[in-house]
């Protein structure tokens, strides 16, 4: 479910097919610039009410997603 909608925000930010972004997707795969991410990050914060303190470790989707699950599970 984190990851689908954590997708879904990537694939609208970049203007991208869901489809076309897997969880080992690197950001850098992807083409994503640092505003780009950053406008991504924000919206995953929105999204689930989550504050997300360290942007630069996030490389992958699959980062990004447990970033959301660790944030859940504390």
């Amino acid at each position: 479910m984190v990851f689908e909608k954590v997708r879904k925000i990537i694939a609208e930010q970049l203007g991208l097919d869901e489809k076309d972004i897997s969880l080992s997707a690197s950001f850098e795969d992807l083409e994503v610039d640092s505003l780009e991410l950053f406008q991504i990050i924000i919206e995953i914060e929105e999204e689930f009410e989550v504050q997300i303190e360290d942007a630069e470790s996030i490389k992958t989707v699959e980062d990004a997603v447990k970033v959301v699950q660790e944030k859940f599970e504390n």
